[in-house]
């Protein structure tokens, strides 16, 4: 009896305690319901519009942008975005409806697979297939219409752009490169980046299969037109170029060399019209050109200037006063100093020729006489004049990689290095810096910033400077004396319809390790035209020249003469020669 009763108190007991779970649990739901409840109506009535726009983003889609065009200055596109399609399948989105055998059948005439080919590829065990890759807007037309008339899922196009350049290896290296998928860009392509890609984008609401849905605001012609960035116009002209990069690769082939440069700039508003460059790549194939074919060495690369530099040695010394348009300068031919001899060119054939004027010295290329005349100056005022002119600082210009060169502070020069810097050692430049520094004598002694691109008047004032290097008259005195010093000769730099004041240069090539030089020579020439209102400037270099004599006047020399020819033609520039019967051609 006993054992019943405390059986039945037990059974009693468990039934409380199971009520009183069930209890909690049921009031444990009915709290989480609430809660539930509770927070799908804030979601939905209080914070309703934060949740819609992310609904929204999730539906949205940024139309697709392409990067602006480049055109020279008469307008003759150089760089533009080709618009092409990449198209997919997808197999887990195969059905009855739309297998490989009948999506192969539609699709094969239109991008022109044998049907057999395509059904293999479609067939593949791939997560994604690749059907077909760089096909044109029309086809991809044809495509959509396709998948639509179908109603295809597995088959989508992916819309691509990448850069052309038409005019192939024309102005390679200030158009640059640009590369969509790794993001890499060289020249005008890079320094002009952020206005090549600045295009107004606008955002679409679309569905899961890539449709746009369109609401009253929505723009109905803007989704089919693709946004641009801005389109740049820079100061070259493509007929300028082109000779300058026919007569250099002219003269390369002929002498055998390793490589040169010919630049061609207005001086009066630093607009380079021309700048070629060898070697030379094609920027649509850029992955296949060496890092040799793609430096612009006329900006990164130094080098020793020569004779040219004769120029700014006797320019900074009338400018200090030092010396005047008729000054006479001893040219003893040659001198010894520090166990090193220097002398003239051509001391052996003609020895000493004794007191000079500064026409001599130009025509001549007189050593013995730039050092003289740069002995007028101490370290710190040469020095100075040299900063003046653009040494030992960029230049500039609106191209990467520029480089500062090499100009020693003063206080590391001695006798020697002032010496051989008069007649252009002992300082290493670049090519741009030799433009902005001569360019100051053809513009009333003001240099302007060297660019290739053109500017607003807004932007030029902001990135185009003026730099007032030395005096009006300084600069009309050099002029004048550097055309005499033409004329006079009998180089071939002289032309007949026009007074060009300008100098020839050659000069040792240093070696790699900067200890000695090499046998090859660096050649060139700088002059501007015409002598007595200038309107371009001129540059020509020839690295490591081969065949035939070597100088600046036998290889550069002829390349500057028929590019000044040429541009002298192309801008119809008014000559300023007179026929000697009836003039001195004297230069004002």
């Amino acid at each position: 009896m006993k054992q019943e009763k405390a059986g039945k108190k037990s059974k009693i007991s468990g039934g409380k305690y199971c009520n009183k779970v069930a209890n909690i649990l049921d009031i444990a739901y009915c709290a989480i319901i609430a809660l539930l409840i509770l927070h799908l109506f804030v979601l939905q009535i209080f914070d309703l519009k934060n949740y819609r726009e992310r609904g929204k983003m999730q539906r949205a889609s940024n139309d697709f942008a392409v990067r602006g065009d480049i055109y020279d200055r008469h307008g003759i596109k150089l760089a533009t975005d080709r618009i092409y399609y990449n198209i997919y399948a997808r197999p887990v989105d195969y059905s009855k409806k739309e297998t490989p055998r009948k999506i192969a059948k539609l699709f094969a005439p239109v991008l022109g697979i044998p049907e057999a080919s395509l059904y293999q590829k479609l067939s593949s065990k791939l997560q994604v297939i690749a059907v077909k890759k760089d096909v044109d807007r029309d086809t991809a037309k044809e495509i959509m219409k396709i998948i639509n008339d179908n109603g295809f899922r597995s088959i989508s196009l992916d819309k691509k752009n990448t850069r052309e350049y038409p005019q192939g290896i024309f102005a390679s290296h200030v158009l640059g490169f640009y590369n969509f998928d790794a993001g890499v860009s060289n020249g005008v392509e890079l320094t002009a980046k952020d206005k090549l890609e600045h295009a107004v984008r606008a955002t679409y609401e679309k569905t899961r299969d890539g449709k746009i849905i369109y609401k009253i605001p929505t723009d109905p012609v803007g989704p089919t037109r693709n946004p641009k960035g801005q389109d740049i116009t820079l100061t070259i002209d493509a007929a300028i170029q082109h000779v300058c990069e026919k007569e250099l690769h002219k003269i390369i082939e002929e002498k055998d060399a390793l490589r040169g440069a010919v630049i061609v700039m207005n001086p009066k508003n630093g607009e380079i019209l021309a700048y070629a460059v060898y070697p030379t790549y094609d920027p649509n194939k850029f992955q296949k050109a060496s890092n040799t074919q793609i430096k612009n060495w006329t900006l990164t690369d130094v080098y020793p200037p020569g004779s040219t530099f004769k120029t700014i040695t006797v320019t900074s010394a009338m400018e200090l006063g030092k010396i005047n348009e008729n000054s006479i300068i001893e040219d003893q031919g040659r001198m010894q100093f520090g166990g090193y001899t220097i002398e003239n060119y051509d001391y052996k054939q003609k020895g000493a020729p004794g007191k000079i004027n500064l026409v001599y010295l130009f025509e001549h290329s007189s050593n013995i006489g730039s050092v003289n005349v740069g002995a007028l100056m101490t370290h710190k005022e040469f020095y100075d004049m040299l900063k003046k002119f653009g040494f030992g600082e960029k230049s500039g210009i609106d191209l990467p990689g520029e480089s500062s060169g090499l100009l020693a502070p003063p206080s590391f020069w001695d006798k020697g290095l002032h010496m051989t810097m008069s007649y252009g050692y002992g300082t290493s430049v670049s090519i741009m810096q030799m433009v902005s520094a001569v360019s100051a004598l053809a513009n009333g002694g003001v240099r302007v910033t060297p660019h290739v691109i053109k500017y607003s008047p807004e932007e030029e004032t902001e990135k185009i400077k003026r730099i007032p290097t030395v005096s009006p008259e300084t600069a009309r005195k050099i002029t004048k004396l550097l055309a005499m010093s033409v004329n006079n000769g009998k180089s071939c730099i002289k032309m007949d319809k026009y007074n060009v004041a300008a100098k020839t240069g050659t000069s040792r090539k240093p070696l790699e390790n900067g200890r000695g030089y090499s046998g090859a020579m660096y050649t060139s020439t700088i002059g501007f035209l015409p002598a007595s209102d200038p309107q371009v400037l001129i540059y020509v270099v020839v690295d490591s020249a081969k065949n035939g004599p070597v100088w600046g006047n036998t290889v550069a020399g002829p390349v500057f003469h028929e590019v000044a020819e040429q541009t002298a033609r192309i801008l119809d520039l008014k000559p300023d020669k007179i026929p000697a019967a009836n003039t001195n051609n004297k230069i004002n």
